[in-house]
């Protein structure tokens, strides 16, 4: 067996006969020069072949708001991009000054513009060169007469594995039987990877060279989680990571519960909201029947392109989810920098503990400029929606409070220059770190709500460090000490009229759907293509037996006792749930 290492671009895992698909290459494009007497005539075959590749783009983008419509803003940017009048008129001076073929021409220019931008060095434009690609490929199939190349998947189950797709070819293909994808270029940010998760297709991108070791055939287990690829696993192997695979049901699931309340059997609702990075990713979250966004990762505009966004890149993304989601809540994090998320423009030096140290909040406010040019951005925005902001890592009751007294100063600096913004947003924090938990009943007198981060709870609770395969076995959210952080910090909010939510990996696992309802969580916020399980499992159950649950764990002894006698339960009480058979 061979492991690989690349990108988790779209999450979930994935077993199957590896099919390698050759990206299209198109005939050599010769140079050659036409008469004066033929430029009118070349000039309409360009003409031509715009318009017969706008009709091409705009049937994918019809097929696009069918499939995809909270994605479809990528195909209607390629109409616009073939539209654009400024680089045709390039086209046909170049052609007009050098008598060139048109074919040769259109290479030529989108070639030239592709390689600026991919100059550039920042991330953001290089998405931009497959855009450019894209379009200059359609115009060139169009001048060569030759027939698009089609993703035909076979009528088996695969693992789709190319060195590149571009957006209308992962539309195209057979998604009922492409179970994963493997790429050799591109991140989590391409087009490809949030078509990916868009159609919940677990994805592992960015292989690089080890791609080569891939061959057509060949057996493979993929992990979009973690960014691992096993190559021929033995059988030991696949059967451990098969056992780890729930059904991927979450489609057939997310039709059957699309209109069906997030409540229990006797009534009692728990809002279920997405937890999203990109602002592409929200109407996706809609298709999975999220009743908002409890966590909105807004490190993207800081990490993206190297640099932080400026305050009108931020004010659009976050509008463009608010304006998408509606009425529904938007919970937006304030930036979550530092640690093992490093911005170049602000060197942190060399922390030897970099998790433990300047990140997150600390990092906000010591850069007040910088965090106020968010804070401005969010309170503009919060005019298009329903918006509430939430401040990450908070410690304890300073941090909060200098966190608030910034946010008065956004809103000051905001009127002085009369722009709308939103005067009563709601402000809540991450409840992430053990002095939080344990101080919860003061953080409460000053949050209109609390959202708990498991992942970084049980890191610094149990002191476990996350990425250390040595100790990972330790990271038990069933952990006796976590449990009762969770109810300890319900319990708190509670007697201060605030909702306590939860937006960490547990909140997303099937197998705690009974235990967190049980604790007492007014939200559970996750990938979208969780929410439709969890539903379905809280759906099967009573508050009252998930409460007795609760109960029993809470005074378990230890992680191993706890999640025996949790699996046990699950077996006497879900049955009817085959996604958590074990």
């Amino acid at each position: 067996m061979k492991k690989l290492t690349g990108v988790p671009a779209s999450a979930g895992k994935a077993i199957g006969k590896a099919y390698v698909y050759e990206s299209e290459i198109l005939p050599e494009i010769k140079r050659y020069t036409i008469l004066k007497d033929q430029l009118e005539a070349e000039l309409k075959r360009l003409e031509a072949a715009y318009d017969k590749a706008e009709k091409e783009l705009q049937s994918i983008h019809k097929k696009a708001l069918g499939e995809a419509a909270g994605q479809a803003d990528i195909f209607a940017a390629h109409i616009m991009m073939i539209q654009d009048p400024e680089i045709m008129d390039q086209v046909k001076t170049e052609i007009k000054q050098t008598l060139e073929n048109a074919e040769f021409v259109v290479r030529k220019i989108y070639g030239k513009l592709a390689q600026t931008m991919e100059a550039s060095g920042d991330p953001m434009f290089s998405e931009r060169v497959a855009d450019i690609n894209e379009i200059s490929g359609h115009l060139l199939r169009q001048l060569l007469h030759v027939q698009k190349k089609t993703l035909k998947i076979p009528d088996t189950d695969v693992i789709a594995a190319a060195d590149d797709l571009s957006p209308s070819e992962i539309l195209a293909m057979n998604k009922n039987h492409v179970k994963g994808l493997v790429l050799r270029t591109g991140g989590r940010t391409s087009h490809i990877a949030i078509l990916a998760r868009t159609f919940n297709i677990p994805a592992v991108m960015g292989l690089a060279s080890s791609f080569d070791e891939i061959m057509d055939g060949s057996e493979l287990a993929i992990d979009g989680d973690s960014g691992a690829v096993y190559i021929d696993p033995g059988k030991d192997e696949l059967e451990k990571f098969r056992n780890s695979v729930f059904h991927n049901s979450s489609a057939e699931i997310s039709v059957k519960s699309a209109g069906l309340p997030a409540e229990t059997k006797d009534g009692r609702g728990v809002l279920l909201k997405a937890n999203i990075e990109f602002p592409e990713e929200a109407g996706a979250a809609c298709g999975y029947g999220a009743m908002g966004i409890g966590l909105y990762r807004s490190e993207f505009l800081f990490l993206g392109s190297g640099k932080a966004a400026d305050e009108e890149q931020q004010y659009a993304a976050y509008s463009s989810v608010l304006k998408t989601m509606g009425k529904l809540p938007v919970t937006i994090r304030t930036v979550d920098i530092g640690g093992d998320k490093l911005l170049p423009e602000f060197d942190s030096g060399d922390e030897k503990n970099p998790l433990l140290g300047w990140r997150a909040i600390r990092f906000s406010l010591s850069r007040p400029q910088i965090f106020k040019i968010q804070l401005r951005a969010l309170l503009r925005a919060g005019v298009n929606g329903n918006a509430r902001i939430m401040f990450p890592l908070i410690t304890g009751i300073e941090e909060l409070e200098k966190a608030l007294a910034l946010l008065e100063e956004a809103k000051s600096e905001c009127k002085k220059l009369r722009q709308p913004i939103a005067e009563k947003i709601e402000t809540g924090i991450m409840i992430e770190v053990p002095s939080a938990a344990i101080t919860a009943d003061l953080l409460a007198e000053k949050s209109d709500f609390f959202s708990i981060g498991t992942n970084d709870l049980i890191q610094y609770t149990l002191a476990v460090d996350r990425g250390n395969e040595k100790v990972d076995y330790l990271a038990q959210p069933l952990h006796p000490a976590i449990l009762r952080s969770i109810k300890m910090t319900i319990e708190a909010a509670g007697k201060k009229g605030i909702k306590t939510s939860m937006c960490g990996e547990m909140a997303g696992d099937p197998k705690l759907t009974a235990v967190l309802i049980g604790l007492g969580l007014d939200e559970l916020s996750m990938t979208a293509p969780s929410i439709p399980l969890v539903k379905k499992i809280m759906r099967e159950l009573t508050s009252a037996e998930c409460e007795d649950l609760a109960g029993e764990l809470l005074a378990g002894k230890s992680a191993a006792a706890n999640s025996a006698l949790l699996q046990t339960w699950t077996n006497k009480r879900l049955k009817s749930v085959p996604e958590l058979a074990q």
